[in-house]
């Protein structure tokens, strides 16, 4: 990288007037596994490189009945993470169907999400799991709905001096109920062709708090609203989950691409959902 200045800061504060000095030629470094293709392959240039490895954006705990992670902490902590494991188990399943173990190692959820690829399977994960975003800059803080994050493929409401600190995630309880699913045109090491993550409580039989993220089937990760919608205060039979799933298939606004047609996706929507609906 010629010509590339690298700056490593010790905390978030200098990591944000650094961004605020540098403007435009600062280009935020944390795992690299997107990043560093597009600089070997010559697409992106870089001035300033920051690298956000020291700052301290790697935390993993919980906190006022929330699981907190940083934006900086790796697929695999995240994975192997009791804590995780224990309030947001849906993220382990999708963080362990991202890339190879070598790409886990490095690969960050900050990363994943601020792609804003409408396959990042940590998002649409973390969508199911009702996330909020926190953004920093030298203005201050503030928090957004991951569900209002996405703008576009690879494009988010990130402002040119903010960066994401960390992610909120509400802990898990004994009625929570979950499941993930993705295919693609191999078994592992694959871009999603269809990812389908689903969040809810179960009181009585009864479905609540129903979340249905696919990724993917449109622009951005989505949720399915109107199948989720269907499902709120209902006892899941067969017919309730085919509509549902046919609702969600409904939902979508998926295209023709090298992976796959958008009938298929569409085909593939109704069948991930139903799946993970009937407990399969």
């Amino acid at each position: 990288m010629e010509n590339t200045d690298f700056i490593a800061p010790n905390d978030v504060a200098t990591v944000c007037n650094q961004i605020d000095r540098l403007g435009e030629k600062a280009h935020l470094l944390a795992g690299g596994t997107d990043l560093m293709v597009a600089i070997n392959l010559r697409r992106l240039r870089p001035e300033k490189l920051i690298y956000l490895g020291q700052c301290g954006l790697d935390r993993i705990e919980v906190a006022n009945q929330s699981l907190v992670i940083g934006a900086t902490a790796t697929l695999k902590s995240i994975i192997q993470s009791e804590a995780v494991k224990r309030n947001a188990p849906l993220l382990v399943d999708a963080c362990q169907s991202i890339g190879s173990p070598a790409i886990r190692n490095a690969a960050t959820l900050g990363g994943n999400v601020c792609n804003a690829s409408p396959s990042a399977d940590g998002a649409i994960a973390l969508l199911a799991l009702d996330t909020n975003v926190t953004i920093v800059s030298t203005r201050g803080e503030r928090s957004v709905a991951l569900k209002a994050f996405f703008t576009g493929p690879g494009k988010t409401v990130l402002e040119k001096d903010e960066l994401v600190k960390e992610f909120i995630i509400p802990a898990a309880t004994a009625n929570s109920k979950f499941g993930w699913a993705k295919i693609g045109q191999r078994k592992a090491e694959i871009i999603g062709i269809v990812c389908v993550a689903v969040n809810m409580t179960v009181e009585g039989g009864k479905c609540q708090n129903v979340r249905i993220a696919l990724g993917a089937v449109a622009p951005t990760p989505i949720l399915a609203t109107k199948a989720a919608a269907l499902l709120e205060g209902k006892v899941l039979d067969a017919q309730l989950i085919a509509q549902a799933a046919q609702t969600a298939a409904d939902e979508i606004s998926p295209i023709d691409d090298i992976r796959a047609s958008a009938w298929y996706r569409k085909q593939m929507t109704n069948e991930l959902v139903a799946r993970i609906l009937s407990g399969e």
